[in-house]
């Protein structure tokens, strides 16, 4: 009787002759078809060996020894690579490009990004790199100076992205402002939806809030539909503009062939959104021809010639700004909530639509205060500052002269009274108001050098950098009046529209002030001016809260 095969690997078992396991009782997978086509191999002619030479054989290869590993780490499966995957080079699935950002006064930056960096990340590098104050305002805009167009890139858009699709021999421009409008409508959505603008559909009953409409826009089904009249430029004619009814829907936007007709069988599909990009037109009544210059366009994301525009214009800046915020939600919807909510993460819970704003710098940093008691107290009654502020101008004016000729700058105590003698009736809420009139004295006109005053600028000019940096109530900047030289005007933003307010000098004893209300509240100078309706609405639609200013990168 032959003796039992030692416990042989399955190689080795075969060559022996012993049968494989069947499919039936291994857990082995089926051979592949091939195997089960080929021809039964022939054995070669001539006597096989005996089963004791191969016996031998195998025995004697069994009986080598091993030798030990002396890298038993790199010992692995023979399923699995030799190299594990922290050794193996990465994928260079990131590739770094150059961009270049430019500012409001045509200075410009290099920037080496990834290229999965978004306009959020580009705005925080900047902030960072230029040491700004991160208020949430500053945006990246995309800028298409041929067209006369330009656009809001949105937080969580690619920038590398967005620079593909320009042209080789276009001169677009990435630009870095700020724009308090962004999300000003999840604020208070009461100024960018009127009521004779948004209906709703016929499911919908009851009558339906500003911050019901969002929340409709963002995850609803139903929808709440923008119409109202828009000229609509004809396609392949060169200044023809037809004024047609158009209804915005999830689907798209439409508009009626027949009057304010909203019959399916009237309606006509004029654009939708997933393959295009809205843009505000810069230049449109002498580029286009715009009825208006309350102007807007769709343009599609791989073509780049006037000839491909969709354009359209609205009859007020109100009705433009309902129709471009209405067609941002509906592109974008939650993301971009999500981009507004993203500064506020970990501030507690901001769960609803109705957030407050932050206050401005400028609020934060002028408040009227009095300390001539134990304790100080915030003077809330406009009235009672403007008293506090002169008499503390006053005992300022009598410590400047004294010091003045302590320090031997006028020889005479005359000119030391006419050199501060226009700074009798400062406006100072602040403790450390001696700097402040320090300086004033040896610099009468510094004014022009604060950051919101534009010194010869137009009007239309003027209109423009609000308009850039967005129309929310409060934004201005303070220029020279082209009508009439020693004037200077206020222009500011309510209400979805720029006001524009004249200060006038005033000579009274031979001391020039300045007043927007003919002279019932004077000031000595702008600065005194600006920081007053900071803190007071006065004769103004609403307070001074954001200045308008050309940053330097």
């Amino acid at each position: 009787m032959a003796a039992p095969l030692p416990d042989l690997p399955r190689s080795a078992r075969r060559a022996a002759g012993t049968p494989a396991p069947s499919q039936e009782s291994s857990g082995d997978l089926a051979p592949s078809p091939w195997l089960a086509q080929r021809a039964p191999l022939i054995p070669p002619a001539g006597p096989r060996p005996g089963p004791d030479r191969i016996k031998k054989k195998e025995l004697g290869a069994l009986e080598i020894p091993s030798i030990p590993n002396p890298f038993p780490e790199l010992c692995c499966s023979p399923l699995s690579s030799v190299l594990s995957a922290s050794l193996l080079p990465k994928a260079t699935s990131r590739k770094k490009q150059v961009i270049k950002v430019y500012s409001e006064d045509d200075t410009s930056r290099a920037l080496e990004v990834p290229s999965d960096v978004t306009a959020r990340d580009v705005c925080q590098l900047l902030i960072l790199k230029n040491h700004y104050i991160d208020d949430h305002s500053w945006t990246l805009f995309e800028h298409l100076p041929r067209i006369g167009l330009e656009r809001i890139i949105e937080d969580h858009e690619l920038v590398i992205e967005v620079q593909s699709n320009w042209g080789i021999e276009e001169e677009n421009r990435l630009y870095f402002r700020k724009n308090y409008a962004k999300y000003e409508f999840f604020k208070h959505p009461v100024n960018y939806f009127p009521e004779h603008m948004v209906s709703l559909s016929s499911e919908t009953s009851g009558v339906i809030g500003h911050t019901q409409i969002l929340q409709m826009f963002l995850s609803s089904s139903t929808y709440p539909e923008i119409h109202g009249y828009l000229h609509a430029k004809e396609q392949g004619k060169k200044s023809s503009w037809k004024k047609l009814y158009f209804l915005l829907r999830r689907s798209g936007l439409y508009f009626s062939t027949k009057g304010a007709s909203k019959e399916p069988r009237h309606l006509q599909f004029f654009c939708e959104f997933s393959s295009s990009d809205m843009y505000m037109s810069l230049a449109g009544k002498k580029m286009s021809g715009t009825p208006a210059n309350y102007g807007f366009c769709f343009k599609p994301n791989k073509a780049g010639g006037a000839k491909d525009l969709k354009q359209l214009c609205a009859d007020d800046e109100q009705s433009r700004t309902c129709w471009m915020t209405a067609i941002r939600l509906l592109k974008y919807g939650m993301q971009l909530y999500q981009n507004y909510m993203q500064p506020y993460q970990g501030r507690g819970s901001c769960s609803s639509l109705t957030i407050s704003p932050m206050r401005s710098i400028s609020e934060n940093s002028l408040v009227a205060m009095d300390f001539s008691g134990h304790r100080s107290r915030v003077i809330e009654n406009p009235t009672e500052a403007l008293s506090v502020a002169v008499e503390e101008g006053l005992a300022w004016r009598r410590k400047g002269c004294l010091r003045l000729n302590t320090h031997g700058s006028p020889t005479t105590s005359q000119s030391a009274t006419s050199s501060v003698g226009m700074c009798e009736l400062i406006y100072s809420p602040r403790r450390d108001a001696i700097m402040f009139i320090t300086i004033f004295i040896i610099f009468p006109a510094i004014h022009r050098t604060q950051l919101w005053f534009h010194h010869k600028i137009s009007r239309d000019e003027a209109q423009r950098l609000i308009l850039q940096q967005g129309l929310v109530d409060g934004v201005f900047l303070v220029r020279d009046s082209q009508s009439n030289p020693k004037t200077f005007v206020l222009s500011m933003s309510h209400g979805l529209k720029i006001k524009h307010f004249q200060i006038v000098p005033l000579e009274d004893d031979g001391k020039l002030f300045y007043t927007l209300d003919d002279g019932h509240t004077r000031f000595t100078d702008l600065i005194q001016l600006v920081e007053f309706y900071q803190l007071n609405k006065g004769v103004l639609p609403c307070k001074l809260k954001h200045y308008c200013a050309r940053i330097a990168l």
